[in-house]
């Protein structure tokens, strides 16, 4: 099993693609079988349930529900681990710091461009290798 903090943009992207083969689909669905470890705080849960409710998406409230109580029971909590790197985006910080709080956890991002270069970044389809390596 891995350990990860999930951006919301691969939940996003996961939950609107109707390509099952997609490789934030893959990452939704290693998370749901246990072998991704969803890690969270309060800020990126909140964060989640903000933008998974937004209505421009549709998705439907009792499965945006169903995956946040997933998240919530099968995740870890996290504390933040304070860094000085910079993030063009200041409210993707969390996410970086939170995966910092666990050895050996990832963060999986479509936008690594916005988090600093580091072996702990990255992509939905680098987080598939990582899986199919791990057995």
């Amino acid at each position: 099993m891995i350990y990860a903090v999930i951006d919301t943009n691969v939940l996003v992207s996961a939950l609107f693609t109707n390509n099952t083969e997609a490789a934030t689909v893959k990452v939704l669905e290693a998370m749901l079988h246990g072998r991704i470890i969803p890690l969270y705080n309060e800020e990126i849960f909140d964060e989640y349930e903000d933008v998974l409710n937004r209505s421009k998406f549709h998705f439907s409230k009792m499965m945006v529900g169903q995956y946040l109580e997933i998240i919530y029971e099968r995740g870890i909590r996290c504390e933040r681990v304070v860094c000085d790197d910079f993030f063009p985006d200041p409210k993707d910080v969390v996410f970086y710091e939170v995966a910092l709080s666990k050895d050996d956890a990832y963060l999986v991002t479509g936008n690594i461009k916005h988090f600093p270069k580091a072996p702990i970044v990255v992509t939905p389809a680098e987080m598939m290798q990582i899986l199919e390596r791990e057995g």
